[in-house]
């Protein structure tokens, strides 16, 4: 014979916090203004600039990188350092 037993209530859903993601990769740079274009090719994303503003950090819309201000002055690195990222208002 089987036996019905009491239903069990289905548990709601963990929400997830922003925090609890880690970006896909964190670069460090020295200017508030840097431009991502997601290292190009084909598997880049069209260039977009991005102003951190008074925060630390900014992260790109298209692909998530996390663009961190380094400790110290601001100035501007060479592309070499982190591909698809272009720092400063000149750009390359």
């Amino acid at each position: 014979m089987a036996r019905k037993g009491k239903p069990v209530p289905a548990e709601a859903p963990v929400p997830i916090k922003p925090d609890a993601v880690p970006p896909p990769e964190v670069i460090t740079v020295r200017s508030r203004r840097v431009a991502c274009d997601g290292v190009g090719g084909a598997l880049g994303h069209p260039r977009v600039w991005l102003e951190m503003g008074d925060d630390a950090f900014v992260e790109c819309g298209y692909c998530d990188r996390r663009f961190v201000l380094a400790a110290g002055s601001e100035g501007h690195e060479s592309e070499r350092l982190a591909p698809g990222v272009y720092e400063g208002s000149g750009g390359h």
